[in-house]
């Protein structure tokens, strides 16, 4: 791996360190963050794999569907995901780090907490990632 994105994207991502081969996970989640906050769909999907497989209970509710598959497909979700909430904003609140994968928790704009893990290939792109929401007291 080497710092910056050579894949011309559309957006440069600098959470690829060449020092060990390691991964940035703060970088990796400032950038995801503000890419969220811009709305900027190109910016936001950089990170993602063509084949991204991408698990949601939100991403259930409004497509019928639990698993997103594909880059395309996530980015029709997105695009109605932030067509239905245009104030959408993520603030991180933590990042912890696996072993070639990530979780980030943030609170959204509603103040709800989340977490999203993720998981990266060996070229540093997201092939899976996971969205979690706080469950409301029951």
């Amino acid at each position: 791996m080497r710092c910056g994105w050579p894949r011309g994207l559309g957006w440069r991502n600098d959470y690829l360190c060449a020092a060990r081969d390691m991964i940035d996970y703060h970088a990796f989640a400032r950038q995801w963050e503000a890419g969220w906050n811009s709305h900027d769909l190109d910016r936001i999907l950089s990170h993602y794999h063509a084949d991204i497989l991408f698990h949601s209970r939100k991403a259930q509710a409004l497509t019928g569907k639990g698993v997103i598959k594909g880059r395309e497909a996530l980015r029709a979700y997105w695009t109605a995901a932030l067509e239905a909430q245009p104030q959408l904003a993520f603030r991180i609140q933590d990042v912890f780090a696996g072993y070639n994968m990530t979780v980030i928790s943030y609170l959204n704009h509603r103040d709800v907490l989340a977490a999203e893990t993720f998981y990266f290939d060996a070229d540093g792109i997201v092939t899976q990632a996971a969205a979690c929401h706080r469950l409301e007291a029951s």
